[in-house]
């Protein structure tokens, strides 16, 4: 007995020096990640902190799983800044664990959004260079190499080509591993960071959201599977398909602000404002909370973005005040966080544009100024050319043509700025800005009694249009060329022909508020008065629920009180 007691004592002290020794063991720290600027400190996570449900710890330290999974799951929703700080939190608890490394470096790549800076390139280079040295397994080992394809040779290869390498290599891992949900996920994101941004076939983002749409039944929680449908069927063409994907989105992912706002793409698509309106509201206060929890200067560029598709969809309801309402709620702003993002300087033009161009306030368009902030715009032609687009659509309007051939010639530059640059990435923006400096020609001729030749350049920008896709960014054109048509050929006294536009236009571009307008006054004067009180009709339903004061709602009315019959 005193014998067993004894083994029993030596047994539990050797046990108790061993999980000592375990626990104060400290894991061996590479000195090269002192030299590399990590995002650090605490998770800005605003709400009760959900961003949907996944498991993709890959053999690191049991401790590091939790804060991996959500790490992963900030990646999902474009919430970069924190997953990669919360890559960092795993890197610091567990230097060894080489797919925290593979985090850092995805979040840095951002593969939906715009092109990584070169200190981004060279700072996840580095850091995919220190994760090769690890010990890792086969698997591990395969998705460190698939974006490091994309940052080998950063300096002299370009980003479509390094982001295909990408896409190759995420297909080889969802070919291998076919139990690996995470695998799927991640290359439908590389489909789609890889797809025709102007051609109108969509085969990537068909590809991509048939192998998503095989995951979401059994994983209806998972917000990169949510997220990434809505990106591939943001056209005209596959909406539909995303609509019930789009109204689960927000509830898998609610303390994300891009959770929020995403499936707005899809309700802009398919004309379902009201929808789209509660989403960007709920954004804006989502982007709020995280600016404040951040302490920025000025507003985080997910409340710009929301703001954007949250006044186009005012505006198709005809509701003046509320989209003026929302717009000057930002445009007194000098800084943004950060400052470079399409989403933030896109709105800033676009948003004026349009509140003018869509009232057809010829002289508020050609009189409008440039946002004035801590920015150069000549460093975003794409941008800066919405802008000259709507003070030559106003001047052209007020005969003020002298203006008009000046705002011609600074589009046609800014499409050789954009040219200049060499990205490939840039290619629907390069197309629009041609469709605009085209429709402002064409209506500069129409304005001086030229119409062959103003129909002629009209019609050229709108088969340009028809074969360019939506830049992923704009809740759409800012002012469609097909509906500018449509209105050139009703003062052409081409009715007929003008309905037939507007009619197109409405496919691509459903529910908008001067396309059903023009389709009902266009079939007025075709002698069309079933159309007529259809598209009117369709018009008051429309604004309903709005305080709009848009003189064409006056006009339905009217129209449909005296055709009661």
């Amino acid at each position: 007995m005193k014998h067993s007691n004894k083994v029993f004592i030596f047994t539990i002290t050797i046990l108790l020096f061993s999980l000592l020794a375990c626990k104060n063991k400290q894991p061996k720290v590479n000195p090269d990640l002192a030299s590399i600027d990590f995002k650090r400190g605490e998770l800005l996570l605003c709400g009760d902190g959900q961003f949907g449900q996944l498991k993709f710890s890959l053999s690191c330290n049991y401790e590091t799983r939790e804060d991996f999974d959500l790490a992963v799951a900030l990646l999902h929703s474009f919430q970069y800044t924190e997953a990669e700080k919360a890559f960092v939190k795993v890197i610091d608890a567990d230097p060894n664990c080489p797919m925290a490394y593979w985090g850092v470096a995805m979040s840095i790549y951002h593969a939906a959004w715009f092109p990584p800076s070169n200190e981004e390139l060279a700072k996840g280079f580095e850091v995919l260079r220190i994760a090769k040295e690890l010990s890792m397994d086969d698997k591990q080992r395969d998705y460190i190499n698939a974006i490091d394809a994309f940052y080998t040779d950063w300096q002299t290869v370009d980003h479509k080509t390094r982001a295909k390498r990408f896409e190759t290599k995420m297909e080889g891992i969802y070919l291998k591993y076919t139990d690996d949900i995470e695998a799927a996920i991640f290359y439908s994101l590389a489909l789609f960071s890889t797809r025709d941004r102007v051609g109108k076939e969509y085969a990537n983002e068909r590809k991509a959201g048939a192998i998503l749409e095989s995951l979401f039944s059994e994983n209806p929680n998972h917000p990169g599977i949510a997220h990434y449908i809505i990106h591939n069927y943001d056209n005209p063409v596959l909406a539909q398909k995303g609509l019930k994907t789009a109204r689960r989105y927000a509830s898998i992912a609610p303390s994300s602000a891009h959770a929020q706002h995403m499936p707005s793409h899809i309700f802009t698509r398919l004309g379902i404002w009201l929808e789209s309106i509660d989403s960007n509201l709920l954004s804006l206060e989502s982007s709020k909370c995280y600016a404040e929890a951040a302490a920025f200067v000025g507003p985080y560029f997910e409340e710009i973005h929301a703001t954007d598709y949250l006044v186009y969809a005012y505006l198709q309801k005809g509701d003046n005040v509320n989209a003026e309402y929302q717009y000057n709620l930002i445009k007194e702003y000098k800084v943004f966080h950060p400052m470079t993002l399409n989403a933030v300087t896109y709105p800033l033009t676009a948003i004026p544009a349009r509140l003018a161009l869509e009232n057809k306030n010829w002289e508020q368009a050609a009189n409008l100024q440039l946002h004035e902030m801590e920015l150069n715009w000549k460093q975003f032609p794409w941008q800066e050319a919405i802008y000259h687009f709507a003070v030559a659509m106003g001047a052209v309007n007020i005969n003020d043509f002298n203006k008009v051939e000046i705002e011609i010639e600074i589009l046609k530059q800014l499409q050789q700025d954009l040219i200049a640059q060499n990205d490939k990435t840039k290619a629907i923006e390069i197309k629009q800005v041609e469709i605009q400096f085209k429709t402002v020609q064409a209506w500069l001729y129409f304005r001086n009694k030229n119409y062959e030749k103003g129909l002629a350049l009209m019609q050229e920008a709108v088969e340009l249009e028809r074969n360019t896709s939506k830049h992923p960014v704009t809740p759409g054109d800012v002012i469609p060329a097909i509906e500018l048509l449509g209105d050139m050929l009703l003062e052409l006294n081409k009715p007929k022909e003008a309905l037939i536009a507007y009619e197109e236009n409405l496919k691509r571009h459903p529910k908008r508020f001067n396309g059903i307008y023009g389709a009902a006054i266009a079939a007025k004067q075709s002698g069309n008065p079933k159309k007529v009180k259809d598209y009117f009709n369709q018009l008051i339903e429309l604004t309903k629920d709005s305080n709009s004061n848009r003189p064409e709602i006056l006009e339905a009315n009217e129209y449909l009180k005296n055709n009661a019959i």
